[in-house]
């Protein structure tokens, strides 16, 4: 099984994530990460959507997802021709023990200290999913004491776009 990632154009309406998900669902598919926001047009919505399955899942499942109502676009966005960036925010227990170990690994991945205080450091990195989890692994013994993750979002290079 491979971990895909398909991105569809949907219209900005009441429902149409609910439609979308429930797909996923009725076929027995784990998402692994969904993300949605508006677009450059306001009428529309871009939803990523990471998964795994095999080849006739990725087929079967873009098929199925361009045949929901108020869904104008859907495609596999190729690992080898796009980008893509997930955020996470991560609260850390801060004490004089490991106070320099979090400010050394923080400027190692390029993260960023946004909230400090004499109990916890909360750091917001950017980065390639597998950055991430290798941020999350190196910081896991420091005490971690929330985390939460946006999800992937992924665009196309060059002049390939997603589009109505």
């Amino acid at each position: 099984m491979e971990r895909f990632v398909i991105a569809a154009l949907v219209e900005n309406k009441y429902g149409v994530l609910t439609r979308v998900s429930g797909l996923f669902m009725r076929r027995g598919f784990n998402i692994d990460s969904l993300t949605v926001g508006e677009t450059e047009n306001p009428a529309f919505s871009r939803i990523t959507i990471t998964l795994c399955g095999d080849e006739y899942d990725k087929e079967q499942l873009i098929n199925q997802l361009k045949k929901l109502h108020n869904v104008k676009s859907v495609k596999h966005i190729e690992k080898n021709q796009s980008v893509e960036r997930e955020l996470v925010l991560i609260k850390i227990k801060n004490s004089t023990h490991n106070r320099s170990e979090i400010l050394a690994v923080t400027e190692i991945y390029r993260a960023k200290i946004i909230d400090y205080n004499l109990n916890t450091i909360c750091i917001a990195m950017t980065g390639k999913p597998s950055k991430i989890n290798a941020f999350i692994e190196i910081v896991r013994p420091l005490g971690i004491v929330e985390l939460c993750r946006t999800g992937v979002v992924a665009i196309e290079r060059n002049g390939n776009i997603l589009e109505d």
